[in-house]
């Protein structure tokens, strides 16, 4: 059976990821989902090799089970110039795996004390990588461009949307609906390029 297995266990991601591939119309299911569990050792030096290296250890761990299953990966973050673009590759494991986003929210802003708006820029980086059934391996990445609030604001979204701020809209990713989030984030970027590379193979 054609499917999609999306390496994550972030249900907000996953919601995100189905309303942006719905158009495809091929089921997609998360590793928890699928009965995967495998842990990946995120190496990486950048975003593209982290989600190429969660693509291809799932792809891996279930080669011969289901020949028409392909693998999406992504790995995304946070770059804050002033932070020398941290927390960026390491966003998901910043201060440790299991602290609270509010936590590591808090910290971010404390660190940016005094730091006036024009030196607060950040951007939300996403790539994608997706190993096809025959083993290639496709990439694509999206970006989305704002600063660093001095408050949490919003109840939507996920991780570090509600300190991420967007002057053009005078609102935080997390202030915005689901759906205007997926037009404009990083990761809704991402997933469509992604998606065309899909339609041009066919898959």
């Amino acid at each position: 059976m054609k499917q999609i297995i999306f390496a994550t266990g972030n249900e907000g991601k996953m919601k995100e990821v189905r309303e942006i591939l719905k158009d495809l119309q091929i089921p997609i299911c998360s590793m928890q989902e699928a009965g995967i569990s495998v842990d990946v050792v995120e190496d990486g030096d950048t975003f593209q090799e982290n989600a190429i290296i969660k693509a291809r250890t799932i792809a891996q761990y279930i080669q011969g089970q289901d020949e028409g299953t392909i693998v999406l990966a992504d790995d995304s973050g946070l770059e804050i110039d002033y932070l020398n673009k941290e927390p960026g590759v390491y966003s998901a494991r910043y201060m440790g795996e299991d602290t609270s986003y509010r936590i590591k929210n808090r910290n971010l802003i404390d660190r940016l004390t005094g730091v006036p708006a024009e030196l607060r820029t950040a951007r939300f980086v996403c790539a994608i990588a997706a190993v096809l059934p025959d083993g290639e391996v496709l990439t694509t990445r999206g970006t989305i461009e704002g600063k660093i609030g001095y408050e949490e604001c919003g109840e939507h979204g996920f991780g570090y949307d509600p300190i991420f701020y967007l002057p053009d809209m005078s609102k935080s990713t997390a202030q915005l609906s689901p759906e205007e989030k997926n037009a404009i984030s990083h990761r809704g970027e991402a997933l469509r390029r992604m998606k065309e590379k899909l339609r041009e193979k066919q898959v």
